[in-house]
């Protein structure tokens, strides 16, 4: 058993691509080895901002022995009177094995034929090549005279099984022992060969490559040559980097910044609160992170902390420092690419950056201030919503109306007049300096400012609220003003793209209607709305004046793209998707909060011990529900057999507490009230015929089974449930 390292120099990666490249590598690498029958123990990968690793521990020296087997002529045609005939013969010599050696089975004749396995060391070079060119990337470059893309150029590859080379080359780069330490914190590769020359014979060779290429290659090729550094075998790999300033676990690297960056808050006298997502960039931006501290002006804290936050975090990738009472200090930590060398040097460096970037918030905050909120509403009109369908100004208005009808929906108790100004107001700050140069802002700055004009807190609150969820993971709006404008103002981006022809196709969706669509069904979920989205849908593109005729077409084709989406969602959470499709079979219920608790009762009740029987005796029933070709009334006096008159009383009795636990949305109950009906169902079956010659007899029963498929089937189809 050894250990196959290969790894892929290259020049600087964008942080943001690379945790899923490294997953893509892992997957590939196992994928492709186990396609090779290449037997493995395990594969972990390794990431820097410039290279991409994966380690296969436990790889044998040989493919595993595979069994090929040919299906041939069948054995009557093979074999006439015990000999074998042409066919035989024919496909024996075809297949490479003896006549002898076929295998009659089934009929037919096979040939089998054990093929022993390869030598590992010789399907390398075309596995690694293989991976390496299977790698996909949101964006690919081309350089120098090569066809060949990748995320960025490929400045240098180790590929080693045990300690031997694996040979692979691509754009003029072959692969050895040789990797690159730090940039700066490493010796130059001439000084390094004063103790080992094959460092310096690796540079020569790397630099006589390079020389063969354009300018702008030998320029990056010479940059990459500073920091060569001998990996004697893929044990050492992890090892050997670390002692040459470059941890290449990204896990390790990354705790060891959390830890960094906490206590260093500690020390200055405040706390950091990790983002979970600049941890993750930070972490992909460095080789070896040192994390230090730096200050801003005083003055700087006179703005809203978001003002300051925002383009330290999503501008600098610094890590603010707060008081323990939740407030702003002057400080931010940022996480160094070196050494803690001549860090005040560093520190003055960010600081130098930082106030530029506030300085320009300071500006654009006090000229803001010039204008109120309401202010800016006649400036909406030079904002443009979407093609043919007006600007912001008559979206603002159009919320307005939009949000009314929607709290009339839902019967929300709500301030009419705070939820009116917070729909009028809420893109107002579209239009203002600050959001147009810190767009991450908006909504955040809309609270503010509102705060800041007098604005009811109600108000604020809802202007800032309506924007959420803004990404997966996002908080969710919790004031009733906050939701219903945020429905409003997603639903009429949905039906608006819709209407113009744009709905979202494949993986192309330009204005993010997934997203909103989503966001819509986690704020009527979490807030537990009840509202009939047909007549919503239908009202927004009323709103915006669509034409009958077109609104009847694009009010179905609105609703199941939100079905859609709350499916997936569903799945995701982890509702069974037979369960799903038992709770969607209703295509008349479009109240998402009532399907959701159906699909939570049901999906719990399936994995109960007395799911199989009911579902069994409701398919029983709602197969012969099928027959009816007549709806009639149930009729007592028809009733020949105890067991009608008992079905029918149970079905009587469950249905009026299926109505009284529906109404609460309570479908657990519903459940434990169908499973009463599964004795006197099978009672029903053993002891009635339905369909009887009797035509008002067999009627009679069809409709005392409807009857009963109304309880049985009351949360799902449970005919979609698979058993």
């Amino acid at each position: 058993m050894e250990k196959l390292l290969f790894e892929i120099g290259t020049e600087e990666i964008p942080a943001k691509f690379m945790p899923g490249i490294l997953a893509q590598l892992q997957e590939l690498a196992a994928k492709k080895m186990t396609e090779l029958r290449i037997p493995f123990e395990g594969v972990k990968v390794y990431g820097t901002p410039r290279r991409m690793t994966f380690i296969a521990s436990g790889v044998a020296e040989a493919q595993a022995d595979s069994t090929v087997e040919a299906k041939g002529p069948s054995a009557k045609i093979a074999f006439v009177n015990g000999e074998p005939s042409k066919a035989a013969l024919g496909f024996a010599r075809g297949q490479g094995v003896d006549v002898k050696d076929l295998v009659v089975r089934d009929n037919y004749v096979y040939a089998v034929k054990h093929l022993a396995g390869a030598a590992v060391k010789d399907l390398l070079p075309g596995l690694l090549m293989d991976i390496l060119t299977s790698l996909n990337f949101p964006k690919n470059m081309r350089w120098a005279d090569h066809d060949f893309r990748f995320v960025r150029p490929i400045r240098w590859l180790v590929a080693l099984f045990g300690e031997e080379v694996v040979p692979v080359e691509i754009t003029g780069v072959k692969s050895g022992k040789f990797s690159r330490g730090h940039r700066f914190l490493r010796p130059s590769a001439v000084e390094a060969g004063k103790e080992h020359e094959s460092v310096l014979d690796a540079a020569k060779a790397f630099f006589d490559t390079a020389a063969n290429k354009v300018k702008n290659t030998v320029a990056s090729a010479v940059i990459g040559a500073t920091g060569v550094v001998e990996i004697p075998n893929a044990d050492a790999y992890e090892k050997t980097l670390y002692d040459n300033f470059v941890m290449v676990d990204q896990d390790a690297r990354r705790e060891l910044i959390r830890e960094q960056v906490i206590a260093l808050g500690i020390a200055e006298g405040g706390h950091v609160e990790i983002d979970e997502d600049l941890l993750e960039e930070v972490n992909y931006l460095v080789e070896w992170p040192t994390a230090l501290c730096g200050k801003f002006e005083d003055k700087f804290l006179a703005l809203p902390k978001e003002c300051i936050i925002t383009p330290m975090r999503d501008h600098q990738r610094y890590f603010p420092v707060m008081a323990e009472d939740g407030s702003l200090l002057n400080k931010f930590i940022t996480v160094r690419n070196g050494g803690k060398d001549h860090l005040e040097v560093v520190a003055h460096g960010n600081e130098r950056v930082l106030r530029a970037r506030l300085s320009d918030a300071e500006f654009f905050f006090n000229e803001d201030r010039k204008q109120s909120l309401a202010d800016r509403l006649e400036k909406l009109k030079t904002v443009s919503f979407q093609e043919g369908l007006g600007n912001m100004n008559d979206k603002s208005n159009r919320l307005v109306q939009a949000a009314n009808m929607l709290a009339m929906a839902i019967n929300a108790k709500v301030d009419k007049a705070q939820l009116e100004r917070t729909a009028l107001l809420c893109k107002c700050d579209l239009v203002a300096g600050m959001v147009v140069e810190f767009t991450e802002l908006q909504g955040v700055m809309g609270r503010e400012y509102a705060k800041l004009d007098g604005e009811a807190p109600a108000v604020a609150q809802g202007i800032f609220e309506h924007y959420l969820p803004r990404f997966a993971g996002d908080e969710l709006p919790k004031s009733d003003i906050g939701r219903i404008v945020g429905i409003a103002d997603k639903l009429d981006n949905i039906c608006a793209t819709f209407s113009r022809g744009l709905a979202p196709t494949g993986s192309q969706d330009p204005y993010a209607l997934r997203r909103q669509a989503l966001g819509i069904i986690n704020i009527l979920l979490d807030a537990n709305y009840h509202i009939s989205l047909y007549k919503v849908i239908a009202g927004a593109l009323y709103l915006l004046q669509i034409a009958p005729e077109q609104t009847g077409k694009l009010v179905p084709q609105i609703a199941e793209f939100m079905k859609q989406r709350l499916r997936n969602m569903l799945i995701d959470q982890g509702i069974r998707y037979d369960v799903v499709d038992a709770v969607l079979a209703e295509e008349r219920n479009d109240d998402f909060a009532d399907l959701y608790a159906r699909a939570v009762a049901l999906n719990n009740f399936v994995a109960s011990e007395a799911a199989p029987a009911l579902i069994q005796a409701a398919t029983r029933v709602a197969n012969l529900c099928k027959k009816i070709e007549t709806e009639t009334a149930i009729n007592p006096q028809l009733f020949e057999v105890e067991a009608e008159i008992a079905l029918h009383a149970a079905a009587m009795d469950a249905n009026k507490e299926v109505l009284a636990a529906s109404v609460k949305y309570d479908y657990a109950a519903v459940l434990t009230q169908a499973t009463k009906l599964v004795d006197p169902i099978n009672k029903f079956f053993d002891d009635v015929m339905v369909m009887a010659e009797d035509e008002k007899i067999k009627n009679n029963r069809l409709a005392l089974l409807s009857a009963v498929k109304d309880v049985t089937h009351a949360v799902g189809d449970l005919n979609a449930i698979v058993q």
